[in-house]
């Protein structure tokens, strides 16, 4: 999360906190990812200038994931790259920025990410207007006032981005444009009829939709 400070933020901080702090822990998928996410808190708590804010309630069941919430500057994130690294499970750091163009330099510095959220309303409007050319190289989808990353099978959702968020950042891994993924071009120049896929023979191309010397034919 990535905020600018304020008194509003303070008031974000207590009740985050507060809500943190009495969150029960969940089992995680694979005692791999509990294993991975407790190395990654570990690591994050000891970074220079990170604070713990709230940890949430501990569990003795096996591979649960007990919250955690951070906080740390800009300033700190900027020379540090470490504090950029995803920490897969309940884990949230607070980069606190002191003002807009702190703010632009932290979302420069961020790798690849599949979305990125603008909590806003109408009086910031303005501001996300000049966040969003940068988020749209930062991510393949743009939330506005909700929660990732969930994803529905649909003809609009994007659930990729640039890399590392994904291996390739030109097509989705969920939704109908997921098709792209598993397709590669194949031109079949001068091939006699016969040795033609069945729809591309010349007494089936019709019941598609083509292109005929670049002239758009629909299906038939």
């Amino acid at each position: 999360m990535i905020a600018l400070d304020g008194a509003e933020l303070d008031q974000f901080i207590a009740a985050a906190s507060k809500a943190v702090s009495t969150a029960a822990p969940a089992v995680m998928l694979t005692a791999g990812i509990h294993e991975a996410y407790e190395k990654g808190v570990a690591q994050l708590q000891t970074q220079p200038g990170v604070a713990v804010l709230a940890r949430g309630s501990e569990s003795k069941a096996m591979n649960c994931g007990r919250a955690a919430f951070f906080a740390v500057s800009a300033t700190e994130v900027l020379k540090n790259e470490a504090l950029t690294h995803e920490v897969f499970g309940s884990s949230s750091l607070l980069v606190r920025c002191k003002d807009e163009a702190e703010l632009l330099s932290v979302l420069e510095k961020l790798e690849g990410q599949l979305t990125a959220t603008l909590q806003v309303d109408a009086e910031d409007h303005a501001l996300a207007a000049r966040l969003i050319p940068t988020l749209e190289r930062k991510a393949g989808r743009i939330l506005a006032n909700g929660w990732p990353t969930g994803v529905e099978v649909s003809h609009a959702i994007v659930h990729g981005g640039p890399f590392p968020s994904t291996s390739d950042g030109r097509s989705t891994s969920v939704g109908t444009l997921a098709i792209e993924r598993f397709l590669r071009p194949v031109c079949y120049q001068d091939i006699p009829d016969a040795l033609l896929p069945a729809l591309l023979k010349q007494n089936q191309v019709a019941s598609v939709p083509h292109r005929f010397d670049g002239e758009y034919k629909s299906a038939k």
